[in-house]
């Protein structure tokens, strides 16, 4: 029962910490306009069995544990966004490098389980966008 609520704990706080990005996240794009070009964009693949059913409630626990983390780490990491699903969180980050992701996963007491550095980003504006 505990690794299960201790499961929960942790899937709360990875969820909500989407929800506090935002505020976060401009915050520090306000401060870092600079920064943004050497900053990469990172997928984090984080393994929370029972995400999908973490209560808005754990959520916000979760993201207000994250944006603290982030906030006592500076500018060179920002939390984008997150998604939720099943068993599993999906995250988008901006960091100078993958060391901070790690860092930040340790601090805040959740998984990275898998991280990727993405290395183009398209969109539907992609397909009428001019070729150079």
């Amino acid at each position: 029962m505990k690794s299960i609520t201790n499961r929960i704990l942790i899937c709360t706080i990875v969820l909500f910490t989407g929800y506090a990005s935002a505020a976060q996240t401009t915050a520090s794009n306000i401060s870092t306009t600079t920064k943004t070009a050497s900053m990469k964009t990172y997928l984090i693949e984080r393994d929370i069995p029972g995400a999908g059913n973490l209560t808005p409630a754990q959520l916000k626990a979760i993201s207000q544990k994250s944006c603290s983390v982030l906030k006592d780490m500076g500018p060179q990491i920002q939390w984008i966004q997150s998604y939720v699903t099943g068993d599993r969180i999906f995250c988008v980050y901006k960091a100078e490098n993958e060391e901070l992701i790690r860092e930040h996963a340790k601090k805040g007491g959740f998984p990275a389980n898998k991280i990727t550095k993405v290395d183009t980003e398209i969109s539907p504006a992609t397909a009428t966008a001019e070729v150079n």
